[in-house]
Parts: C-alpha cells; structure tokens; sequence
C-alpha cells in the first residue's frame, strides 16, 4: 500500500508531514524545524507505531509513502539552494509572485501550480542528462 504524505510549512517557520487522506488503520504525522526534520520524524513515529503494534499483538499494515510539497514548502526549502531569480528562469513565475508563495502571502492556482511543476520536472530532466568528462 502507498500514501502520499503532504509537507507543509506552518505559519510558524515550522514543517509538518501527514497522511491527506489517510486509508491506514492508525495516523501518523511528523513535525520539524525543517522538511527534511519533518520525513525523518513521520518516518520515525511510522516506526514506533509498527513497534507497539507488535508488542500488541495487533496485525500491522504496511505501507509505503511518497512526499509531496505544498508549493509554499517547496520553495521556501528550496530557496536555500536555488534563488528567486533561478526559480523564476527555471519555473517561467515572476520572482516577487514567487516571494509571495514562499512567504505565505498568496497561493498559486491549480494552473500556477502545474506550470512550476512541468516545469522543475523539465529542469530535473535537462540535470539528469549532465555528464561529465
């Protein structure tokens, strides 16, 4: 079994990682002061909750996940790495809607937010082409 586990940033600086629609027979989250801490510490209780199923007795399901970004988290992560001027030359959005996506200020559209996705998926493919001599 797979789920898509959702990283968000909270209005406090701060990561969470959750089950959106969460088919499991128990519920996990995980928090972190960055993405990175917050997958390790949904990974972590994902974990301890295999562990107290089996000290139960209980049958545990097992499953797999996939993390996704909510664009707000993805850029602010990411915007320590690659700046507003490279994601806007890589995504094609203006760097100060960008800002506002990061800060929180607005949202981007389900169009907006396909766009940056096609588009860092495009960016992901040209890196995955790179070979060194």
């Amino acid at each position: 079994m797979e789920n898509k586990v959702k990283i968000e940033r909270g209005e406090d600086g701060t990561y969470g990682a959750y089950i959106e629609n969460n088919n499991l027979p128990y519920g996990i989250i995980g928090e972190g002061n960055t993405a990175k801490e917050a997958i390790q510490d949904f990974l972590n209780s994902y974990d301890q909750m295999k562990q107290y199923y089996t000290k139960k007795e209980k049958e545990f399901v097992e499953s797999e996940f996939e993390f996704i970004y909510d664009v707000a988290s993805f850029l602010n992560y990411y915007s320590k790495v690659l700046t507003l001027a490279g994601l806007e030359r890589i995504t094609g959005i203006n760097q100060g809607q960008l800002s506002h996506y990061v800060t929180g200020h607005r949202k981007p559209g389900k169009k907006t937010v396909e766009k940056i996705e096609q588009n860092l998926h495009r960016f992901a493919d040209e890196l995955k082409e790179v070979e060194f001599m």
